[in-house]
């Protein structure tokens, strides 16, 4: 047995602490009066308050969210069957310049924590504190970068010193809320470090890697936090005092490296992030509990959804290369915290059958019983009772299980018998509704034409010559070095002088993911990367005059590179060049060793235009006057927020390329005009199989061919009711806001499709005063069509009699199905229903 050293207690009077748990590796031993927890684990599970415990975790990011969502979003994880919440910490949002700290707003970690402990539920603490994510530099700050000696995640003193300086700074915040469980708090597990397993090959320097590794656990321990910490993905050079975890679509095949730890999944990828070329990727309701019911049937305990809300990439460091601004990823709670239907209610219902054979689950011995290839019977007993899982990995093949009865099993899918006798659920019936959400227009502003712009163009002069730089360097430097991620935009200026007047072209290799080249004040070429082929050329004719000629490029970033082998190596802008001009008559200019003079933003961000103070100069009140598809240009208008409590989004497409912000309150970048690329999982669906999201076998894709994003979350906490709001935008690339306009998100039409004799169906509006107003189908044998465009096929005059009855005009309905409803003849059993919500 191993006693770690007592956490930071709370002013309760501190009882004493047991001298042995049998079969535990205790790590904290401290019990009060007022909550404070113990926290151990075996083999089997983690153990609180000597109770072994299954977890069913589901992430929220406190920055992807406002503190007036977390409550809502918390208590729906929570009603959704989750009894813990799990965060990433973000190093470059709390700490952006070094040793300046900002824990306020969506970045108070210490208030997200306090909602979880209110609502009653556990915490999982990932410090990392490189976290990936999908985050501008997989969190760490980009002033790293610039300080002496710097190597990341390797074993130097300056990064360790750098990291142990962040973590102990969270850590502390963590003890003087009294947030870790032996202080009566909710954290009952902490991580260190993240995925560094996937990477630790391919950096080159073994010896540094582990030792790296092990200095983590080392210092995390020293923290004395009274909880476990753990290591996602580190299947190698393990640290004896961490636990190592998994990540993936999968883990029902993955244990952990060494027997005494408990198997856990930290993150269970419930869909998957979007790129700006890249249309949405779904991953079914289906394929999710068949991954969870056979993790729990192969022996986990803990589970964490990545993600249960996704949310939204607010502000330009939020978000890595390419990744759109809706951070969505296809979770039960959608981008503005809406519950997703069929996938929170079939995962609900899991939840509910699982903690209801906890005790069996983590005390009961199992045995495996083989019924033929890739299908297998699995038994836990304890205590006198039983519980089964009969699993199905054929994806194309039901098959017959005889377990007492004889049970179907569909193709990829997992029935689970709490008495090993009668099937309770099964992966693949779904018995929950199947929401189709809807953007409605704004009641005020219905048209966009409605809305009343004024317009203020960027003010380049400044920028058009090589004077009044920042700094000047003989070389072509790296744009994260030189401008440490404060902006998206890093000016590059020179000057030469020319004999004549001569025809040129201008050559510029960049590793950036735009480019905008000015010659003597005018814009003559631009270009930008395809995602992930950060290495390109921007070729464009110029003509110099005779005399002095400014070269003014302007280099912009999309996100930082987030993941991979020294992937702060990767540079980014006009990192070393080459920048040229050739010659129609053969002579070249070489400037890439010129005399450069930097400069890092815009003019209209040093001005913060954004916050429409007083002073700046706006041009313009009407549609007919402002100047569309300019570039570099700043618009304003002024709206009513919408009435009710429904998530508000504002409608771009018209709009190019730029960034967008609600009364001085940062929505992210918007690309409306970049088109999702045309894939073949666009047209084909099947919950059967692996579940993919890069290489072959991409399947259940939307928005192939359409804009990659053209809807903006607008949280109601950055709107003010009953007095004017303020949009601005900040177009780059040239396009036309007149055709911007507000919605609302809601509940359009609600299903529940394949609903046997005996079942509850139970249909819901979604709560914000929505209710049914008409039942459109119901009906046995519905082939065509989805939800909101079934067309229906033996319809039954009997069950639309009691929908309409118990629905129409209600929020909710429940209705029983029973056999009265079927007609004669019917190709199905199932029973089909939609309705509409209004």
């Amino acid at each position: 047995m191993v006693l770690f050293p007592r956490a930071s207690v709370s002013r309760c009077t501190m009882a004493a602490a047991p001298l042995a748990l049998p079969l535990l590796l205790v790590l904290a031993a401290i019990t009060t009066g007022c909550g404070a927890a113990t926290v151990a684990y075996n083999d089997r599970a983690v153990v609180i308050d000597g109770q072994r415990r299954i977890i069913l975790s589901g992430s929220i990011h406190y920055p992807r969210s406002t503190p007036e969502m977390w409550p809502d979003l918390i208590r729906k994880a929570k009603e959704g069957g989750l009894n813990t919440i799990e965060t990433y910490v973000f190093w470059n949002g709390h700490e952006p310049r070094r040793r300046q700290y900002n824990f306020e707003g969506n970045y108070d970690i210490v208030r997200f924590f306090k909602e979880i402990q209110h609502a009653g539920m556990y915490a999982i603490l990932r410090i990392g504190p490189y976290i990936c994510g999908e985050w501008n530099y997989g969190g760490l700050p980009a002033w790293l970068r610039n300080i002496p000696g710097m190597q990341f995640r390797l074993h130097n003193d300056p990064f360790e010193r750098e990291m142990e300086t962040f973590t102990t700074l969270i850590v502390d915040k963590m003890k003087d809320a009294k947030m870790f469980a032996g202080q009566g708090g909710p954290i009952i597990l902490a991580q260190i470090e993240n995925e560094y397993g996937n990477i630790m090959g391919e950096l080159n320097n073994n010896q540094s890697a582990s030792q790296y590794i092990h200095w983590c656990a080392d210092m995390a321990n020293k923290q004395k936090i009274g909880v476990p910490w753990i290591m996602c993905q580190q299947n190698h050079h393990v640290p004896h005092n961490v636990i190592n975890t998994c990540n993936g679509f999968y883990c029902h095949d993955w244990f952990p490296n060494r027997t005494g730890i408990p198997k856990i999944w930290t993150e269970n990828w419930t869909g998957w992030f979007k790129a700006w070329d890249k249309p949405d990727f779904h991953r079914s309701a289906e394929d999710i509990a068949f991954a969870v019911a056979r993790f729990f049937q192969k022996r986990g305990s803990v589970q964490n959804y990545y993600m249960y809300h996704g949310g939204t990439n607010f502000g330009r460091t939020s978000g890595g290369p390419y990744i759109t601004t809706s951070y969505d990823y296809d979770a039960p709670l959608d981008e503005y915290g809406n519950i997703r239907q069929p996938k929170y209610g079939h995962l609900k219902d899991l939840h509910n059958l699982l903690r209801s054979m906890e005790k069996i689950l983590v005390h009961g011995e199992h045995n495996d019983t083989a019924y033929a290839k890739n299908v297998t019977v699995t038994k836990y007993t304890y205590g006198g009772s039983s519980v089964c899982f009969i699993s199905n990995q054929l994806n194309d093949t039901d098959v017959n299980v005889t377990l007492g009865a004889t049970h179907l099993v569909p193709a990829w899918s997992v029935s689970i018998l709490p008495d090993c006798k009668t099937v309770a659920y099964n992966t693949a019936k779904i018995k929950t509704q199947t929401s189709v959400m809807v953007k409605k227009a704004n009641t005020v502003e219905e048209e966009p034409g409605a809305l009343r712009w004024s317009w203020m163009p960027e003010n380049l002069r400044p920028f058009m010559t090589d004077d009044r730089g920042s700094f000047r360097k003989t070389q072509l430097l790296d744009q994260i070095a030189a401008a440490t991620d404060q902006s998206d935009y890093l000016w590059y200026r020179t000057s030469l002088e020319h004999k004549g007047e001569g025809a040129y072209k201008l050559y510029v290799n960049t590793t950036g993911h735009e480019i905008y080249a000015f010659v003597n004040g005018k814009l003559v070429g631009q270009n930008h990367s395809a995602n992930g082929a950060f290495v390109f050329q921007l070729e464009t004719p110029v003509k110099l005059q005779s005399g002095k000629n400014y070269i003014s490029l302007l280099s912009g970033t999309v996100g930082l590179k987030n993941y991979g082998p020294l992937f702060e190596l990767m540079p980014a802008g006009i990192a070393g060049g080459p920048v040229k001009l050739v010659g129609t008559n053969g002579t070249d200019i070489d400037l890439t060793n010129s005399s450069w003079s930097y400069k890092s933003g815009l003019a209209g961000e040093q001005r913060q235009i954004h916050l429409d103070k007083a002073g700046h100069k706006w041009r313009g009140h009407n549609s007919s006057g402002i100047p569309v598809n300019r570039p570099f240009t700043w618009y304003k208008t002024s709206f009513a927020a919408p009435a009710g409590d429904e998530a508000v989004v504002v409608d771009l497409l018209g709009l190019n390329k730029g960034a967008a912000w609600v009364n001085g309150h940062s929505l992210g970048r918007y690309w409306p005009a970049y088109t999702a690329a045309e894939m073949g999982g666009c047209h084909v669906c099947d919950y059967r199989g692996e579940f993919k999201a890069e290489g072959g076998g991409v399947r259940c894709l939307t928005g192939c061919g359409e804009p990659s994003q053209r809807f903006y979350h607008v949280p109601r906490a950055f709107l003010r009711a009953g007095e004017p709001n303020t949009l601005v935008l900040f177009e780059e690339a040239g396009g036309d806001p007149t055709r911007a306009a507000f919605r609302t998100v809601a509940v359009g039409a609600v299903c529940a499709a394949a609903a046997e004799v005996g079942d509850d169906v139970t249909l819901s509006c979604g709560g914000h005063g929505r209710v049914v107003a008409g039942v459109d189908v119901a009906s046995f044998g519905v082939t065509r069509g989805s939800c909101g465009g079934y067309e229906g096929g033996c319809e039954s005059k009997a069950a639309l009699k009691a929908f309409t009855a118990a629905c129409v005009g209600r929020e909710s309905c429940t209705v029983k199905h029973t056999g009265a409803f079927a007609g004669a003849g019917c190709e199905s059993g199932a029973l089909t229903v939609q309705v509409t919500c209004s």
